[in-house]
């Protein structure tokens, strides 16, 4: 694959988003960067939450998954319906009915000043390292079929993929995320479709045929019953999937800055609900795909990369199949990765203008100099962070996502389900510790897990032990004769 050819549908790519960002970015003031002066289309925030979902990760690493884990992420699938319908009507009306720009501002009504930091706090951490490694996934793809070639270091191609997030960003935040997201998720899933029917033809199949070859294909087996231990386990993966939804969506100032948007609870609502259910054909077209990948390379005699995130970039831009799936390859890797990234640093910028610098009922009073300013500040983390994951490349980058979200989330499940379901007051000042400690003791208790636990190995559902944890500290802390 010629590395001109996808340096120019990238830049072609990116084109067209400067060209959406300068229609709606015209109004640069913070009401319209932080909260798209609350004025969103429910319909356009929900199709374009898909892509903000799924991500590059998403995109590459479940074809790549299906290889060790079968089907089995539907069953997480059905988890998140539950953790969406949770947000719905839960979280959602609570964060509308205090009107809310920062979703993080409801810790210090309910705790105090040091929940409130430290919520916020966690959230930028969790999402640097989410999106961190959901750029590095792609800027490695395009360090391989571009930048290599040209003997251009990895630092470099990584400073280009975010300079050019970051410049159709700073302008209209997230009236223009909204938008770029639509697009963005509309090529994302039109490329995962092309690949299908490419691999099809290629196979000779029908639809009929292709829907045979993957039901009986080894890896299409969904639920997993037998075997409490094994992370695949479905009332693991389900649980994982109702609490992976509620803290990486509706825990999450980056997709819930989105429903703030919409013009009230109501399309808010329906927006979460239509986003749910389109979700699931989303996801079962990439594992699809995923099955196909591999029947194809079995029936081609290809020989397999040793890492699974390798699978569907070796096959799509090694000539394997017909030339125009490269560029659809490229087009909804590039499209997959911005529809994450670019909202991730507008709620990056969100919450570290809103709640560190400033406090979260006034975002106005924020100056827009300073917001610039942090928004360049979280692009250059961003390019620290990608570097620093460099090294790991041990599992699958969306099993790592998902790891991680659960130690960098838990803290924030348990103070919102403390805050929510009891009445019972803390010392604010001990909250901060409570949280850093219990992710450590999350740890210890899962390395420690299969010795102790007659062979039980903690899988996505790590984060509900790491919510409760949380949870029991705040109990421990809690003020002298304060009750439920």
């Amino acid at each position: 694959m010629s590395p001109y050819l996808v340096l120019t549908v990238v830049l072609a790519y990116f084109a067209v988003l400067i060209a959406i960002s300068r229609i709606t970015g015209r109004d640069q003031g913070n009401a319209a960067f932080f909260l798209g002066n609350r004025q969103s289309p429910w319909y356009i925030v929900a199709f374009g939450m898909i892509g903000a979902t799924l991500s590059g990760v998403t995109f590459i690493s479940i074809p790549g998954w299906v290889g060790e884990s079968s089907f089995s992420y539907m069953q997480m699938v059905l988890g998140y319906l539950v953790g969406y319908f949770i947000i719905a009507n839960v979280l959602m009306p609570l964060y509308y009915r205090l009107n809310l720009t920062s979703i993080y501002t409801y810790l210090e009504d309910r705790f105090g000043f040091y929940s409130y930091k430290t919520g916020a706090l966690f959230f930028i951490l969790s999402r640097l390292v989410g999106v961190s490694l959901r750029v590095y996934l792609m800027a490695g793809v395009l360090q391989v079929t571009v930048f290599d070639a040209w003997g251009v270091p990895f630092f470099v191609s990584v400073a280009v993929t975010v300079i050019l997030i970051w410049l159709y960003t700073v302008r209209g935040g997230i009236r223009t995320i909204i938008w770029t997201d639509t697009l963005q998720t509309f090529f994302m899933i039109v490329a995962a479709g092309a690949t299908v029917y490419a691999v099809a033809g290629e196979l000779s199949l029908d639809t009929g045929g292709l829907l045979g070859a993957i039901y009986d294909s080894e890896h299409s087996k969904v639920f997993f019953f037998e075997d409490w231990r094994d992370g695949r386990f479905f009332f693991k993966q389900f649980a994982g999937g109702v609490f992976i939804a509620i803290v990486m969506t509706g825990l999450d100032q980056d997709m819930m800055q989105k429903n703030l948007s919409c013009r009230n609870i109501n399309e808010a609502k329906k927006n979460m609900y239509w986003f749910s259910i389109a979700l699931v054909p989303v996801k079962l077209l990439l594992l699809a795909l995923g099955a196909l990948l591999l029947i194809f390379a079995s029936e081609t005699g290809i020989i397999l990369p040793d890492r699974a995130d390798d699978i569907f970039p070796v096959i799509a831009t090694h000539g394997y199949l017909p030339s125009f799936i490269t560029i659809f390859f490229i087009v909804g890797l590039v499209a997959a990765t911005y529809s994450s990234a670019d909202s991730t640093l507008t709620a990056l910028t969100t919450s570290f203008s809103v709640d560190i610098i400033g406090r979260g009922r006034k975002p106005e009073a924020v100056p827009l100099a300073t917001r610039k300013i942090v928004h360049a500040a979280m692009a250059l983390a961003l390019v620290i962070f990608i570097i620093l994951f460099r090294t790991l490349n041990g599992q699958s980058v969306i099993s790592l996502v998902l790891t991680l979200a659960g130690y960098t989330y838990g803290p924030l499940l348990g103070l919102f389900s403390f805050g929510i379901f009891t009445r019972i007051s803390v010392k604010d000042r001990l909250v901060p510790l409570v949280a850093i400690l219990s992710p450590v003791l999350t740890w210890l208790i899962d390395s420690v897990s299969e010795r102790y636990l007659a062979g039980y190995h903690f899988g996505y559902e790590i984060v509900v032990l790491n919510g409760l944890i949380t949870f029991a500290g705040l109990l421990l802390i809690k003020r002298s004769g304060a009750g439920s």
